[in-house]
């Protein structure tokens, strides 16, 4: 993400533009909102440990010095988010004043039930010029529901000394290149790829990026949009993922693997140097760092795009993965956008991206990126033709399941292409 050169547009899917989770807690006892005085507002998020949570506490302490307003903050649980925000936003007079957006099909339902205020006439100049492309996925039939906070696109981890000891001098920018490292992996005695199939979305994510490698622009939108899978390319994407199996490139014991749970997980296996790469999203680096013998960063990790795939009408350098930002409740006091616009602010993202060990929304603070992998991920953004929401974000939670189902009953040898996308089709029709 960096200042003067061309940082990537993101792409609105339209159906889905900014699904909800929800944030942090101090104070807020009974009613949430508390009184709308703009003097006081609520504000809900899901940092509730560590530099985060810390992060947050001072940004509302910087906020009410700076306004007089009082940012009552309530932490929930990761795994919460969405059914407490659900159910305190059936009524928005008893929702949190400012929560927590992912992005996805979630945020249509919100935006169309009223639960979403559109900030589009409200956003700072700095929100419209240095997160302009992130702004992007905060956006739903051309108005601003949010203020992103940070981009988090995904990608394939990879361990240097592994692919040197293969003989493999550069990583692959093409599938067939990449299916050819495999075979050297391989040969070398090397399990390739490491995969967490119990987990379902690790396997998920190959198909999602194959799928946005295979179909054009137009017809990968008119599935995430308007649930239309016709096309052949959902078909050829599964194909491309049944190449890798029959290549043997995945870990053995790969669907009884689960994906971060210890030395055995997907993620330990290439933190271990037990497998070469795995295909993760930006906090892939964290959770290594954790699983590696000496609970360090991985001193070998690499990081390269997803690969192109020959004949694939998707856009090359397209980027996929999650964008994190703010919405406001539509009965929220004008501080609520206040402190919204405040998050944007360079210092606060410069602040935002170090507590968080991310890659901030704002293009000018960039700079504030120390972390080599995270510097590469943002030279692939400045390269990058867009990013999408993860798919099953896009998709909602109904038929995002159903392709995860799917996709994982094709690598046990349960399932076919044409079932994947039959999957998505039938779930879809259920609505």
């Amino acid at each position: 993400m960096v200042n003067k050169e061309k940082t990537m547009k993101f792409k609105t899917i339209a159906a889905a533009t900014l699904a909800v989770a929800t944030m942090l807690g101090m104070g807020a006892c009974g009613s949430s909102t508390g009184a709308k005085d703009d003097k006081t507002i609520t504000f809900w998020h899901n940092a509730t440990a560590g530099d985060g949570k810390q992060y947050w506490e001072d940004m509302a302490k910087a906020f009410e010095k700076k306004t007089g307003v009082k940012v009552q903050i309530q932490a929930i649980q990761n795994e919460d988010f969405e059914g407490k925000l659900t159910t305190a936003m059936q009524d928005p007079a008893s929702g949190p004043d400012v929560y927590m957006t992912l992005g996805g099909a979630k945020t249509k339902d919100m935006v169309d039930a009223g639960q979403v205020m559109d900030i589009s006439d409200k956003i700072s100049d700095t929100v419209k010029k240095q997160m302009s492309s992130a702004l992007e996925s905060m956006s739903y039939d051309g108005k601003v529901y949010g203020v992103p906070v940070t981009v988090q696109p995904g990608g394939i981890w990879y361990s240097k000394d592994l692919f040197k000891q293969a003989g493999i001098d550069a990583a692959p920018t093409t599938f067939s290149e990449l299916k050819t490292d495999v075979q050297k992996l391989r040969s070398a005695g090397i399990d390739p790829i490491a995969l967490g199939g119990k987990d379902a979305w690790p396997v998920g994510h190959w198909y999602y990026w194959l799928s946005m490698r295979e179909c054009s622009p137009k017809a990968y939108a008119k599935g995430v949009n308007d649930k239309d899978f016709s096309d052949s390319c959902w078909t050829k994407a599964g194909d491309d993922l049944k190449d890798l199996l029959d290549a043997n490139a995945f870990n053995e014991g790969f669907l009884t693997t689960t994906a971060q749970q210890g030395a055995s997980s997907s993620a330990g296996l290439l933190a271990n140097h037990k497998a070469a790469m795995e295909l993760m999203g930006t906090w892939e680096p964290g959770v290594l760092k954790d699983l590696t013998p000496d609970k360090k960063p991985m001193a070998d990790l690499g990081f390269f795009a997803f690969p192109t795939v020959d004949g694939g009408k998707g856009e090359e350098g397209a980027l996929m993965g999650a964008v994190t930002g703010f919405a406001v409740n539509p009965e929220a006091p004008d501080a609520a956008v206040d402190f919204v616009n405040f998050m944007a602010e360079k210092s606060n993202q410069e602040k935002y991206a170090t507590a968080f060990s991310t890659i901030p929304a704002s293009a000018e603070a960039y700079d504030a990126v120390t972390d080599e992998n995270l510097k590469s991920i943002i030279e692939a953004m400045k390269k990058s033709d867009g990013m999408q929401l993860w798919m099953d974000t896009a998709l909602g939670g109904n038929i995002g399941n159903a392709l995860n189902s799917g996709v994982v009953n094709l690598l046990s040898g349960q399932g076919t292409s044409a079932d994947i996308v039959k999957a998505m089709k039938d779930a879809a029709a259920k609505g």
